[in-house]
């Protein structure tokens, strides 16, 4: 019986068309799924690079791509796009199947050949060889196949690479991008091997069999069943892509047990949410099969999936939604940020908390130090508090004088430490006679009753954003759970830590090492955005929360577009200026105002910014706000996180600005602090650049920031 199959890259088309097209498209491709083919006329173009490739009319100005193998049983649709560009495409692109891992491959044949006299001409004035090292039977090893092996012999540098990327079948690339970052040949493959649907790949490939490829890569093509799965497709069709999951994605959601608590990294727009949301979707499911009953003190729903802030909990919560439409499913499945958690467990055990006010606590911290004579700045007191006495749950003054200051790079004296202890008691005090307390005090206080009791709350807990958690909430997190198989599961990126919390899980008891998994592949940014964003990190190493040094090698995007706009201005209205007229033209372009995201690192910015639309008559909310199609997103750089827009301005990147004075420890003060507050301000820019998926738009006024320095 004849099947109907999807490409992801059909949905990205079909989602950009107007109504009135996308319902074309649906009555076009409708008899696919019917399997009503009388009439229809799937037509062949004359001199096609593929003739398995076919187009069919949507309308006068539409037509779909569609690969019809041999067989004629399949029949897979690959985009959509105007006439002409449908043609194009039908008649310069070609079909294969890896032969080292047997997944579905597409090349731009035409571009290929015509790029081999340029760089054939540019190999006979240059000897050296980029993959000179490398043996043909290495490279086909990595599934380099016979067609493009002669062309990758006559690179001679990384820009002739990057120059093949839009041309080259993914995987393919991918190996040799791994290479020329270095890589030996087994750690090319360990990242070639991410695209397996399986932990191993098939025995016998066949190079003919278009369809098992097809099935074999469920990142890139969807099976569809029938008329009503594929109605439901196209009416939600940016839900639909959550499905198509890349294989290394779908290997860690949807694995049948991991033996204990387990972490996926990578770089922003991996699809580490993605894939936790995936996890949370097939443990739910899981949850409903029969089996060992819940343990009765396991009230609620069996799964938590949480994350730092309540902004991030509410967008998880609207994608849930869209991935889990069954109802007694979806139920199992709890969605809330930490510190409402521990709210509502100390709230349980002891009434409603009430919460110290951070500018409040502030000026307790600098009377104490005054009072005591002290040379410690009240920051640096908090600081040590914060990260010190409740990062480890002290509850002595002689735990605190013997205990290890990872991470502080100032070092105190037995008498300086007293000093400290002496006042954290003087401010401790001042809140509990306030009845207030700090939701990190909270945590520790919450943590301490689940304890007592004997109490979990939850068969399997889902971290988002692990990176930014502190870890009085990961002493929470493991205490809501009982140890065991799928007991944590944690997506984390320790180049997005826009917060002052570093952890090492193995020390709280949450063990990863051996279930860590590493994903490279950015689906949300173009590989400009990616490459011009990557530097502003800077070169300091980063440590992961499994206390290993983690690495963005082999990052890339398959996706490209613009490169980021940099714009210097002489002032700051001249600036606000700019911004509009960046903005205006976006909207002209045809961007919904939706998705369009403007950001700085203070507020003030933020509110010039938003004054200076409404007085061009652009509309603006703030970045949570949901809803509301009609006006442009705005607010802080840390409320960038865990959104993303089609385009996406940053502005007031200058010196004095960015980093903020007010968030870096003098060097004076403590050295190693200084230099962790730097990382961290440069993780908090990169963090709202990468929030755009297509256009990239920077902005200062007199001298830029030092993080610009060697990007602009």
């Amino acid at each position: 019986m004849a099947r109907l199959a999807i490409a992801k890259g059909f949905l990205a088309e079909y989602a950009k068309l107007e109504k009135s097209v996308q319902s074309s498209v649906e009555a076009a491709i409708g008899k696919f799924a019917e399997h009503t083919y009388a009439g229809m006329h799937l037509e062949k173009l004359h001199h096609s690079r593929d003739d398995r490739i076919r187009t069919i009319r949507v309308d006068s100005f539409w037509r779909g791509v569609v690969l019809a193998p041999e067989t004629g049983e399949t029949y897979c649709l690959i985009t959509v796009l105007p006439h002409d560009k449908a043609n194009a495409y039908a008649s310069s692109h070609r079909f294969s199947v890896n032969q080292a891992l047997g997944v579905l491959e597409v090349r731009d044949e035409e571009a290929l050949q015509q790029l081999q006299p340029s760089l054939q001409a540019v190999a006979q004035t240059d000897d050296k060889r980029l993959f000179a090292d490398i043996s043909d039977a290495d490279l086909r090893q990595l599934g380099i196949d016979a067609q493009i092996l002669p062309l990758v012999r006559l690179l001679s540098t990384d820009a002739h690479l990057e120059a093949l990327q839009t041309m080259l079948p993914d995987a393919q690339y991918a190996a040799l991008y791994s290479l020329a970052c270095g890589m030996t040949v087994q750690e090319a493959w360990a990242e070639v091997a991410q695209l397996l649907p399986a932990e191993t790949p098939p025995d016998v490939v066949d190079p003919d069999d278009l369809v098992s490829a097809m099935e074999r890569t469920p990142g890139q093509v969807a099976f569809v069943s029938g008329p009503e799965e594929l109605q439901q497709i196209l009416a939600h069709p940016f839900a639909a892509w959550r499905t198509f999951l890349h294989p290394s994605q779908r290997r860690i959601a949807y694995k049948a047990a991991f033996s204990g608590p387990a972490q996926v990294t990578g770089g922003a727009g991996t699809g580490k949410t993605v894939t936790a949301l995936h996890r949370a979707a097939f443990l739910a499911e899981q949850a409903g099969k029969p089996g060992p009953e819940a343990s009765p003190d396991q009230a609620g729903p069996p799964i938590l999936l949480t994350t730092y802030t309540r902004n991030l909990a509410d967008a998880l919560d609207a994608q849930l939604a869209l991935l889990v439409e069954d109802t007694a499913i979806r139920s199992r499945v709890e969605v809330l940020n930490v510190d409402r958690l521990v709210h509502r467990i100390v709230k349980e055990a002891r009434g409603t908390p009430a919460i110290a006010d951070e500018r409040a606590l502030h000026q307790r911290w600098a009377q104490a130090a005054a009072e005591a004579g002290l040379t410690f700045t009240p920051v640096f007191l908090q600081h040590e508090w914060e990260q010190v006495i409740l990062g480890q749950d002290l509850h002595t003054e002689q735990a605190y004088l013997t205990c290890l200051r990872a991470g502080r790079g100032k070092p105190l004296s037995k008498a300086q430490r007293s000093q400290v202890w002496q006042a954290a008691e003087r401010v401790t005090a001042e809140l509990k006679r306030a009845h207030q307390s700090t939701y990190i005090q909270l945590a520790n206080e919450a943590t301490h009753l689940l304890r007592e009791t004997g109490t979990t709350l939850y068969r399997h807990v889902i971290v988002d954003e692990g990176q930014d958690l502190h870890p009085a909430r990961w002493r929470l997190l493991r205490a809501v759970v009982p140890p065991g198989p799928d007991d944590l599961f944690i997506a984390a990126d320790p180049h997005q830590r826009i917060y002052d919390n570093r952890v090492s899980l193995a020390s709280l008891g949450i063990q990863v090492r051996g279930r860590s998994r590493r994903l490279t592949v950015n689906y949300r940014t173009t590989q400009e955005i990616l490459a011009w964003t990557v530097p502003l990190l800077g070169a300091a190493p980063v440590t992961g929360l499994d206390g290993e040094a983690d690495s963005l090698m082999g990052y890339r995007s398959p996706m490209h577009g613009r490169r980021p706009e940099v714009r210097k201005t002489a002032s700051h209205e001249q600036e606000l200026t700019a911004l509009t007229e960046r903005i205006r033209g976006w909207l002209d372009a045809g961007i919904e105002p939706h998705a369009i995201g403007v950001a700085a690192r203070a507020s003030h910015l933020t509110r010039d910014a938003r004054d200076a639309l409404k007085s061009a008559d652009i509309s603006t909310v703030s970045l949570g706000t949901r809803g509301s199609k009609s006006a442009v997103r705005s607010g802080t750089m840390h409320g960038m996180k865990g959104l993303e827009f089609q385009a996406v301005a940053v502005i007031g990147v200058a010196q004095g600005l960015v980093p903020a004075p007010s968030a870096v420890t003098p060097a004076s003060e403590d050295a190693l602090t200084h230099s962790q507050d730097l990382q961290q301000e440069r993780c908090v820019l990169f963090v709202a650049c990468t929030r755009a998926r297509d256009h990239l738009y920077v902005s200062y006024t007199g001298e830029p920031s030092e993080f610009l320095a060697g990007v602009t």
